[in-house]
Protein backbone atom coordinates (compact mmCIF):
# COMPACT_ATOMS: atom_id res chain seq x y z
CA UNK A 1 0.00 0.00 0.00
CA UNK A 2 1.54 3.30 -1.05
CA UNK A 3 1.00 6.65 0.61
CA UNK A 4 2.06 10.15 -0.40
CA UNK A 5 5.26 11.47 1.19
CA UNK A 6 3.44 14.05 3.32
CA UNK A 7 1.29 11.32 4.90
CA UNK A 8 4.39 9.24 5.73
CA UNK A 9 6.07 12.32 7.24
CA UNK A 10 2.99 12.96 9.39
CA UNK A 11 3.06 9.38 10.66
CA UNK A 12 6.72 9.78 11.67
CA UNK A 13 5.91 12.95 13.65
CA UNK A 14 3.05 11.19 15.43
CA UNK A 15 5.19 8.18 16.29
CA UNK A 16 7.93 10.38 17.77
CA UNK A 17 5.48 12.38 19.87
CA UNK A 18 3.51 9.43 21.22
CA UNK A 19 6.73 7.60 22.09
CA UNK A 20 7.71 10.50 24.35
CA UNK A 21 4.60 10.02 26.46
CA UNK A 22 6.56 7.46 28.46
CA UNK A 23 8.75 10.18 30.02
CA UNK A 24 9.36 8.91 33.56
CA UNK A 25 8.09 11.81 35.62
CA UNK A 26 5.12 10.27 37.40
CA UNK A 27 4.68 10.85 41.12
CA UNK A 28 4.64 8.32 43.91
CA UNK A 29 1.09 7.65 44.99
CA UNK A 30 2.13 7.68 48.66
CA UNK A 31 2.61 11.16 50.08
CA UNK A 32 5.58 11.35 52.45
CA UNK A 33 6.61 14.09 54.86
CA UNK A 34 9.20 16.77 54.28
CA UNK A 35 12.89 16.21 55.15
CA UNK A 36 13.60 16.67 58.89
CA UNK A 37 15.91 19.63 58.22
CA UNK A 38 13.06 21.57 56.56
CA UNK A 39 10.46 23.58 58.43
CA UNK A 40 6.87 24.65 57.83
CA UNK A 41 5.43 28.03 58.65
CA UNK A 42 2.60 30.31 57.62
CA UNK A 43 3.13 32.74 54.78
CA UNK A 44 2.14 35.62 57.03
CA UNK A 45 5.18 34.89 59.22
CA UNK A 46 7.55 34.94 56.26
CA UNK A 47 6.24 37.64 53.93
CA UNK A 48 4.19 40.77 53.74
CA UNK A 49 0.78 40.04 52.24
CA UNK A 50 -0.34 43.05 50.21
CA UNK A 51 -3.66 43.62 48.44
CA UNK A 52 -4.12 45.81 45.37
CA UNK A 53 -6.65 48.32 44.14
CA UNK A 54 -8.41 49.83 41.12
CA UNK A 55 -9.20 53.47 40.37
CA UNK A 56 -12.57 54.45 38.93
CA UNK A 57 -12.87 52.38 35.77
CA UNK A 58 -15.24 54.80 34.03
CA UNK A 59 -12.57 57.50 34.02
CA UNK A 60 -10.21 56.77 31.12
CA UNK A 61 -7.66 59.26 32.43
CA UNK A 62 -6.89 56.80 35.25
CA UNK A 63 -5.26 54.46 32.73
CA UNK A 64 -2.58 54.64 30.07
CA UNK A 65 -0.69 52.42 27.67
CA UNK A 66 1.80 49.81 28.98
CA UNK A 67 5.18 51.38 29.63
CA UNK A 68 3.77 54.89 29.97
CA UNK A 69 2.68 54.84 33.62
CA UNK A 70 2.70 52.59 36.67
CA UNK A 71 2.68 48.89 35.72
CA UNK A 72 -0.58 47.28 36.85
CA UNK A 73 -2.01 43.77 36.66
CA UNK A 74 -5.44 42.16 36.79
CA UNK A 75 -6.08 38.39 36.94
CA UNK A 76 -7.25 38.60 33.31
CA UNK A 77 -3.68 39.53 32.32
CA UNK A 78 -2.56 36.09 33.52
CA UNK A 79 -5.13 34.05 31.60
CA UNK A 80 -3.08 31.75 29.34
CA UNK A 81 0.09 33.54 30.46
CA UNK A 82 2.81 30.88 30.56
CA UNK A 83 5.89 32.79 31.70
CA UNK A 84 7.31 32.94 35.23
CA UNK A 85 8.05 36.68 35.20
CA UNK A 86 5.85 39.58 34.15
CA UNK A 87 6.62 43.26 33.56
CA UNK A 88 3.22 44.84 32.83
CA UNK A 89 -0.38 44.11 32.01
CA UNK A 90 -2.74 45.23 29.27
CA UNK A 91 -2.91 48.72 30.82
CA UNK A 92 -0.79 50.88 33.11
CA UNK A 93 -2.22 53.19 35.71
CA UNK A 94 -1.67 56.89 35.12
CA UNK A 95 -0.18 58.88 37.97
CA UNK A 96 -3.66 60.14 38.77
CA UNK A 97 -5.15 56.64 38.66
CA UNK A 98 -2.45 55.22 40.88
CA UNK A 99 -2.68 57.96 43.49
CA UNK A 100 -6.50 57.76 43.61
CA UNK A 101 -6.57 54.00 44.21
CA UNK A 102 -5.39 51.63 46.90
CA UNK A 103 -2.96 49.94 44.50
CA UNK A 104 0.60 49.69 45.83
CA UNK A 105 3.83 49.42 43.90
CA UNK A 106 5.36 46.05 44.69
CA UNK A 107 9.15 45.55 44.55
CA UNK A 108 10.86 43.42 41.94
CA UNK A 109 10.73 39.66 42.69
CA UNK A 110 7.44 39.96 44.61
CA UNK A 111 5.17 36.94 44.13
CA UNK A 112 1.84 38.00 42.63
CA UNK A 113 -0.95 35.55 43.48
CA UNK A 114 -4.49 35.98 42.15
CA UNK A 115 -6.99 35.71 44.97
CA UNK A 116 -10.21 35.71 42.95
CA UNK A 117 -11.57 35.06 39.47
CA UNK A 118 -9.73 32.70 39.69
CA UNK A 119 -7.69 31.83 42.77
CA UNK A 120 -4.17 30.62 42.03
CA UNK A 121 -2.57 32.39 39.08
CA UNK A 122 1.08 32.96 40.06
CA UNK A 123 3.80 35.16 38.54
CA UNK A 124 7.00 36.87 39.69
CA UNK A 125 7.34 40.63 39.32
CA UNK A 126 10.11 41.36 36.81
CA UNK A 127 10.15 44.98 38.01
CA UNK A 128 8.17 47.22 40.30
CA UNK A 129 4.52 46.58 39.62
CA UNK A 130 1.07 47.12 41.15
CA UNK A 131 -2.09 44.99 40.99
CA UNK A 132 -5.83 45.34 41.32
CA UNK A 133 -7.76 43.98 44.29
CA UNK A 134 -7.89 40.51 42.68
CA UNK A 135 -4.42 39.74 44.06
CA UNK A 136 -2.73 38.97 47.30
CA UNK A 137 0.94 39.71 46.68
CA UNK A 138 3.72 38.24 48.80
CA UNK A 139 6.88 40.23 49.52
CA UNK A 140 9.45 37.79 50.92
CA UNK A 141 12.85 38.65 52.30
CA UNK A 142 16.01 37.70 50.41
CA UNK A 143 16.12 34.41 52.33
CA UNK A 144 13.32 32.99 50.15
CA UNK A 145 14.27 32.43 46.52
CA UNK A 146 11.58 33.96 44.22
CA UNK A 147 11.36 30.89 41.97
CA UNK A 148 11.13 28.56 44.96
CA UNK A 149 8.16 30.58 46.25
CA UNK A 150 6.65 30.73 42.75
CA UNK A 151 6.74 26.96 42.26
CA UNK A 152 5.55 26.27 45.79
CA UNK A 153 2.49 28.48 45.38
CA UNK A 154 1.69 26.72 42.10
CA UNK A 155 1.82 23.42 43.98
CA UNK A 156 -0.82 24.51 46.54
CA UNK A 157 -3.30 26.11 44.14
CA UNK A 158 -6.02 23.61 45.04
CA UNK A 159 -5.42 24.17 48.76
CA UNK A 160 -5.65 27.95 48.32
CA UNK A 161 -8.86 27.60 46.35
CA UNK A 162 -10.37 25.39 49.05
CA UNK A 163 -9.78 28.18 51.58
CA UNK A 164 -11.59 30.77 49.52
CA UNK A 165 -15.07 31.90 50.44
CA UNK A 166 -17.98 33.53 48.66
CA UNK A 167 -21.13 32.65 46.74
CA UNK A 168 -20.89 34.38 43.35
CA UNK A 169 -17.20 33.48 43.09
CA UNK A 170 -14.64 32.34 45.62
CA UNK A 171 -12.13 34.82 47.02
CA UNK A 172 -9.10 34.25 49.22
CA UNK A 173 -9.12 36.89 51.93
CA UNK A 174 -5.99 38.56 53.26
CA UNK A 175 -6.36 36.72 56.57
CA UNK A 176 -6.73 33.37 54.78
CA UNK A 177 -3.74 34.14 52.56
CA UNK A 178 -1.57 34.78 55.62
CA UNK A 179 -2.58 31.39 57.03
CA UNK A 180 -1.48 29.45 53.94
CA UNK A 181 1.27 26.96 54.83
CA UNK A 182 4.75 27.49 53.46
CA UNK A 183 7.72 25.13 53.37
CA UNK A 184 11.12 26.53 54.30
CA UNK A 185 14.24 24.82 52.97
CA UNK A 186 17.87 26.01 53.12
CA UNK A 187 18.47 28.78 50.58
CA UNK A 188 20.98 26.75 48.53
CA UNK A 189 18.46 23.90 48.32
CA UNK A 190 15.72 26.34 47.31
CA UNK A 191 17.91 27.38 44.38
CA UNK A 192 18.58 23.75 43.50
CA UNK A 193 14.87 22.89 43.59
CA UNK A 194 14.02 25.86 41.38
CA UNK A 195 16.67 24.80 38.83
CA UNK A 196 15.46 21.19 38.75
CA UNK A 197 11.84 22.28 38.35
CA UNK A 198 12.80 24.59 35.49
CA UNK A 199 14.43 21.66 33.72
CA UNK A 200 11.72 19.06 34.36
CA UNK A 201 8.74 21.29 33.68
CA UNK A 202 10.33 22.48 30.43
CA UNK A 203 10.36 18.82 29.34
CA UNK A 204 6.71 18.48 30.29
CA UNK A 205 5.77 21.66 28.42
CA UNK A 206 7.65 20.47 25.34
CA UNK A 207 5.92 17.09 25.45
CA UNK A 208 2.52 18.71 25.98
CA UNK A 209 3.09 20.99 22.98
CA UNK A 210 3.98 18.03 20.80
CA UNK A 211 0.95 16.05 21.93
CA UNK A 212 -1.35 19.03 21.45
CA UNK A 213 -0.12 19.32 17.85
CA UNK A 214 -0.89 15.71 16.96
CA UNK A 215 -4.63 16.25 16.24
CA UNK A 216 -3.60 18.68 13.49
CA UNK A 217 -1.11 16.14 12.14
CA UNK A 218 -3.80 13.44 12.16
CA UNK A 219 -6.17 15.74 10.30
CA UNK A 220 -3.51 16.29 7.63
CA UNK A 221 -2.84 12.57 7.52
CA UNK A 222 -6.51 11.69 6.97
CA UNK A 223 -6.77 14.36 4.27
CA UNK A 224 -3.67 12.93 2.56
CA UNK A 225 -5.21 9.46 2.62
CA UNK A 226 -8.44 10.75 1.06
CA UNK A 227 -6.55 12.69 -1.62
CA UNK A 228 -4.57 9.55 -2.48
CA UNK A 229 -7.74 7.46 -2.49
CA UNK A 230 -9.73 9.54 -4.99
CA UNK A 231 -6.75 10.16 -7.29
CA UNK A 232 -5.63 6.54 -7.67
CA UNK A 233 -2.37 6.90 -5.72
CA UNK A 234 -3.56 4.75 -2.83
CA UNK A 235 -4.14 1.66 -5.00
CA UNK A 236 -1.30 1.93 -7.53
CA UNK A 237 0.28 -1.31 -6.27
CA UNK A 238 -3.08 -3.11 -6.33
CA UNK A 239 -3.88 -1.85 -9.82
CA UNK A 240 -0.43 -2.68 -11.17
CA UNK A 241 -0.27 0.32 -13.49
CA UNK A 242 0.85 3.89 -13.01
CA UNK A 243 -0.28 5.52 -16.25
CA UNK A 244 -2.46 8.59 -15.78
CA UNK A 245 -4.44 10.82 -18.11
CA UNK A 246 -6.25 14.14 -17.89
CA UNK A 247 -10.06 14.04 -18.00
CA UNK A 248 -12.04 17.25 -17.49
CA UNK A 249 -8.99 18.79 -15.84
CA UNK A 250 -8.57 15.90 -13.39
CA UNK A 251 -5.49 13.67 -13.48
CA UNK A 252 -6.63 10.06 -12.98
CA UNK A 253 -5.51 6.52 -13.91
CA UNK A 254 -6.35 5.59 -17.49
CA UNK A 255 -8.72 2.87 -16.24
CA UNK A 256 -10.84 5.40 -14.32
CA UNK A 257 -13.63 7.66 -15.52
CA UNK A 258 -14.93 11.10 -14.53
CA UNK A 259 -18.70 11.46 -14.36
CA UNK A 260 -21.23 13.91 -12.98
CA UNK A 261 -22.88 12.96 -9.70
CA UNK A 262 -26.28 12.68 -11.40
CA UNK A 263 -24.84 10.06 -13.77
CA UNK A 264 -23.65 7.73 -11.02
CA UNK A 265 -26.31 8.46 -8.40
CA UNK A 266 -29.92 7.28 -8.48
CA UNK A 267 -30.91 10.52 -6.78
CA UNK A 268 -29.34 13.79 -5.65
CA UNK A 269 -31.88 15.77 -3.65
CA UNK A 270 -31.99 18.46 -0.97
CA UNK A 271 -34.40 18.39 1.95
CA UNK A 272 -37.06 20.82 3.09
CA UNK A 273 -38.48 22.07 6.38
CA UNK A 274 -42.18 21.42 7.02
CA UNK A 275 -44.42 24.36 7.89
CA UNK A 276 -46.14 25.20 11.18
CA UNK A 277 -43.57 23.61 13.47
CA UNK A 278 -44.72 20.01 13.01
CA UNK A 279 -42.05 18.48 15.23
CA UNK A 280 -43.43 15.90 17.60
CA UNK A 281 -41.45 13.80 20.07
CA UNK A 282 -44.07 11.11 19.56
CA UNK A 283 -43.28 11.12 15.86
CA UNK A 284 -41.52 8.18 14.25
CA UNK A 285 -39.52 9.83 11.45
CA UNK A 286 -36.19 11.38 12.51
CA UNK A 287 -35.62 14.84 11.07
CA UNK A 288 -31.98 15.81 10.54
CA UNK A 289 -30.45 19.27 10.68
CA UNK A 290 -26.91 20.41 10.00
CA UNK A 291 -25.98 20.31 13.69
CA UNK A 292 -26.63 16.54 13.60
CA UNK A 293 -23.58 16.13 11.34
CA UNK A 294 -20.56 16.03 13.65
CA UNK A 295 -17.05 14.94 12.66
CA UNK A 296 -18.32 13.45 9.38
CA UNK A 297 -20.86 11.27 11.20
CA UNK A 298 -24.53 11.41 12.22
CA UNK A 299 -25.05 12.42 15.84
CA UNK A 300 -28.78 12.12 16.40
CA UNK A 301 -28.37 12.15 20.17
CA UNK A 302 -27.89 15.93 20.01
CA UNK A 303 -31.22 17.81 19.88
CA UNK A 304 -33.12 15.00 18.14
CA UNK A 305 -36.33 16.04 16.38
CA UNK A 306 -39.07 13.86 14.91
CA UNK A 307 -42.01 14.35 12.58
CA UNK A 308 -45.13 12.24 12.25
CA UNK A 309 -45.65 9.74 9.48
CA UNK A 310 -48.53 11.88 8.22
CA UNK A 311 -46.35 14.98 7.86
CA UNK A 312 -43.62 12.85 6.35
CA UNK A 313 -45.93 11.46 3.66
CA UNK A 314 -47.86 14.65 3.01
CA UNK A 315 -45.25 17.21 2.07
CA UNK A 316 -41.78 15.73 2.46
CA UNK A 317 -41.74 12.69 0.20
CA UNK A 318 -39.10 14.16 -2.07
CA UNK A 319 -36.60 14.44 0.78
CA UNK A 320 -37.01 10.94 2.20
CA UNK A 321 -33.52 9.52 2.79
CA UNK A 322 -32.47 5.96 3.56
CA UNK A 323 -29.52 4.19 5.21
CA UNK A 324 -26.35 4.37 3.08
CA UNK A 325 -27.36 7.69 1.52
CA UNK A 326 -24.49 10.19 1.76
CA UNK A 327 -25.38 13.59 3.22
CA UNK A 328 -23.66 16.94 2.69
CA UNK A 329 -24.66 20.33 4.05
CA UNK A 330 -25.04 22.95 1.30
CA UNK A 331 -25.65 26.04 3.47
CA UNK A 332 -22.86 27.54 5.53
CA UNK A 333 -20.34 28.37 6.62
CA UNK A 334 -19.07 25.81 7.06
CA UNK A 335 -19.93 24.04 3.83
CA UNK A 336 -19.31 20.41 3.03
CA UNK A 337 -19.97 18.59 6.30
CA UNK A 338 -20.49 14.99 5.24
CA UNK A 339 -22.09 11.94 6.85
CA UNK A 340 -23.25 8.47 5.90
CA UNK A 341 -26.80 7.68 6.97
CA UNK A 342 -26.92 4.73 9.37
CA UNK A 343 -29.61 2.08 9.81
CA UNK A 344 -30.54 3.51 13.23
CA UNK A 345 -33.90 4.27 11.55
CA UNK A 346 -35.32 2.73 8.37
CA UNK A 347 -35.92 6.16 6.82
CA UNK A 348 -35.01 9.75 7.58
CA UNK A 349 -35.94 13.26 6.56
CA UNK A 350 -33.72 16.30 6.10
CA UNK A 351 -34.01 20.06 6.24
CA UNK A 352 -33.24 22.29 3.28
CA UNK A 353 -29.60 22.86 4.27
CA UNK A 354 -28.71 19.22 3.52
CA UNK A 355 -28.48 17.35 0.22
CA UNK A 356 -28.31 13.57 -0.03
CA UNK A 357 -26.53 11.51 -2.71
CA UNK A 358 -27.87 8.01 -3.36
CA UNK A 359 -25.29 5.88 -5.17
CA UNK A 360 -26.17 3.69 -8.15
CA UNK A 361 -24.83 0.37 -6.88
CA UNK A 362 -23.95 -0.79 -10.38
CA UNK A 363 -21.49 2.12 -10.79
CA UNK A 364 -20.64 3.45 -7.37
CA UNK A 365 -19.86 2.00 -3.97
CA UNK A 366 -21.72 4.20 -1.45
CA UNK A 367 -18.75 4.15 0.96
CA UNK A 368 -16.41 5.24 -1.82
CA UNK A 369 -18.85 8.06 -2.60
CA UNK A 370 -18.74 9.04 1.07
CA UNK A 371 -14.95 9.30 0.96
CA UNK A 372 -15.06 11.28 -2.29
CA UNK A 373 -17.33 13.88 -0.67
CA UNK A 374 -15.24 13.88 2.52
CA UNK A 375 -12.16 14.69 0.43
CA UNK A 376 -13.83 18.00 -0.42
CA UNK A 377 -13.08 18.55 -4.12
CA UNK A 378 -16.78 19.23 -4.81
CA UNK A 379 -16.88 22.15 -2.38
CA UNK A 380 -13.51 23.54 -3.47
CA UNK A 381 -14.61 23.45 -7.10
CA UNK A 382 -17.91 25.31 -6.63
CA UNK A 383 -16.82 27.78 -3.94
CA UNK A 384 -16.02 30.60 -6.43
CA UNK A 385 -19.57 30.29 -7.81
CA UNK A 386 -21.51 29.94 -4.57
CA UNK A 387 -24.24 32.44 -3.84
CA UNK A 388 -25.72 33.88 -0.70
CA UNK A 389 -25.82 36.86 1.62
CA UNK A 390 -23.09 38.12 3.93
CA UNK A 391 -22.24 35.41 6.45
CA UNK A 392 -24.06 32.66 4.56
CA UNK A 393 -23.21 30.91 1.31
CA UNK A 394 -25.09 28.22 -0.56
CA UNK A 395 -24.28 25.39 -2.92
CA UNK A 396 -27.14 24.91 -5.35
CA UNK A 397 -28.77 21.55 -6.02
CA UNK A 398 -27.72 21.80 -9.66
CA UNK A 399 -24.09 22.29 -8.61
CA UNK A 400 -24.36 19.12 -6.53
CA UNK A 401 -25.87 17.16 -9.40
CA UNK A 402 -23.29 18.39 -11.92
CA UNK A 403 -20.31 17.88 -9.61
CA UNK A 404 -17.55 15.74 -11.14
CA UNK A 405 -16.66 12.49 -9.42
CA UNK A 406 -13.70 10.23 -10.15
CA UNK A 407 -15.04 6.72 -10.80
CA UNK A 408 -12.67 3.73 -10.60
CA UNK A 409 -13.82 0.24 -11.59
CA UNK A 410 -16.20 -1.09 -8.92
CA UNK A 411 -13.65 -3.70 -7.72
CA UNK A 412 -11.07 -0.98 -7.15
CA UNK A 413 -13.61 1.13 -5.28
CA UNK A 414 -14.05 -1.79 -2.86
CA UNK A 415 -10.28 -2.01 -2.39
CA UNK A 416 -10.02 1.76 -1.83
CA UNK A 417 -12.71 1.64 0.85
CA UNK A 418 -10.92 -1.22 2.65
CA UNK A 419 -7.58 0.62 2.60
CA UNK A 420 -9.00 3.93 3.76
CA UNK A 421 -10.83 2.22 6.62
CA UNK A 422 -7.64 0.42 7.64
CA UNK A 423 -5.63 3.65 7.71
CA UNK A 424 -8.38 5.60 9.45
CA UNK A 425 -8.67 2.89 12.10
CA UNK A 426 -4.93 3.23 12.67
CA UNK A 427 -5.33 7.02 12.97
CA UNK A 428 -8.22 6.55 15.43
CA UNK A 429 -6.06 4.28 17.59
CA UNK A 430 -3.28 6.86 17.65
CA UNK A 431 -5.79 9.57 18.51
CA UNK A 432 -7.00 7.57 21.52
CA UNK A 433 -3.42 6.94 22.65
CA UNK A 434 -2.75 10.68 22.37
CA UNK A 435 -5.80 11.48 24.53
CA UNK A 436 -4.60 9.01 27.15
CA UNK A 437 -1.11 10.53 27.05
CA UNK A 438 -2.51 14.06 27.34
CA UNK A 439 -4.47 13.04 30.41
CA UNK A 440 -1.30 11.75 32.05
CA UNK A 441 0.77 14.75 31.03
CA UNK A 442 -1.83 17.14 32.46
CA UNK A 443 -1.18 15.56 35.88
CA UNK A 444 2.60 15.56 35.55
CA UNK A 445 3.19 19.16 36.58
CA UNK A 446 1.45 18.77 39.92
CA UNK A 447 3.10 15.38 40.44
CA UNK A 448 6.55 16.88 39.88
CA UNK A 449 5.82 19.84 42.14
CA UNK A 450 4.64 17.46 44.86
CA UNK A 451 7.91 15.51 44.60
CA UNK A 452 9.92 18.73 44.78
CA UNK A 453 8.26 19.93 47.96
CA UNK A 454 8.58 16.56 49.65
CA UNK A 455 12.34 16.87 49.10
CA UNK A 456 12.52 13.95 46.67
CA UNK A 457 14.12 15.86 43.79
CA UNK A 458 17.05 17.00 45.93
CA UNK A 459 17.58 13.98 48.21
CA UNK A 460 20.86 13.03 46.55
CA UNK A 461 21.99 16.67 46.42
CA UNK A 462 21.53 16.98 50.23
CA UNK A 463 23.77 13.94 50.78
CA UNK A 464 26.45 15.42 48.54
CA UNK A 465 26.30 18.96 50.00
CA UNK A 466 25.90 18.73 53.80
CA UNK A 467 27.78 22.01 54.34
CA UNK A 468 25.12 23.91 52.34
CA UNK A 469 22.24 22.76 54.56
CA UNK A 470 23.76 22.97 58.05
CA UNK A 471 24.98 25.60 60.49
CA UNK A 472 24.48 29.12 59.20
CA UNK A 473 23.11 27.63 55.97
CA UNK A 474 20.40 25.60 57.66
CA UNK A 475 16.70 26.25 57.38
CA UNK A 476 16.60 26.93 61.14
CA UNK A 477 19.20 29.70 60.83
CA UNK A 478 17.38 31.03 57.79
CA UNK A 479 14.14 31.30 59.78
CA UNK A 480 15.93 33.26 62.48
CA UNK A 481 17.26 35.72 59.91
CA UNK A 482 13.81 36.08 58.35
CA UNK A 483 12.36 36.92 61.74
CA UNK A 484 15.01 39.59 62.28
CA UNK A 485 14.58 41.00 58.78
CA UNK A 486 10.77 41.02 59.08
CA UNK A 487 11.04 43.22 62.15
CA UNK A 488 12.95 45.78 60.08
CA UNK A 489 10.89 45.58 56.86
CA UNK A 490 9.05 48.72 55.80
CA UNK A 491 5.71 48.04 54.14
CA UNK A 492 5.26 49.17 50.48
CA UNK A 493 4.38 52.82 50.33
CA UNK A 494 2.47 54.81 47.78
CA UNK A 495 4.77 56.22 45.16
CA UNK A 496 4.32 57.67 41.75
CA UNK A 497 7.51 56.08 40.45
CA UNK A 498 7.23 54.82 36.90
CA UNK A 499 8.55 51.38 36.01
Amino acid sequence: MSLPDDAISDLDLIRDSVTQQNLNLSSSSEISGIPPIWFTSEIGDLAQVVAGGTPKSNDSSNFTMPGEGVSWLTPADLSRYNHQYISFGARDLSKKGYESSSAKLMPKDSILFSSRAPIGYVVIAANEISTNQGFKSFVFTKEIHPKFAYFYLKSIRDLAESRGSGTTFKELSGAAAKKLPFIVAPLAEQQQIAAKLDELLAQVDNLKTRLDNIPKILKRFRQSVLAAAVSGKLTEDWRGETTYCDLDGINIPVSWKVKQAQEVCCKVQSGSTPRDNPFDQNGVIPFLKVYNIVNQKIDFNYKPQFITKETHNKGLKRSIAYPNDVLMNIVGPPLGKVALLTDQYPEWNLNQAITFFRADDSQLNFQYLYYVLCEGALVRKVMPDTKGSVGQVNISLSQCREALITVPPIEEQTEIVARVEQLFTYADQIEQRVKDAQSRVNHLTQAILAKAFRGELTAEWRVQNPELISGENSAEALLSRIKAEREMVVKPKKTGKKT
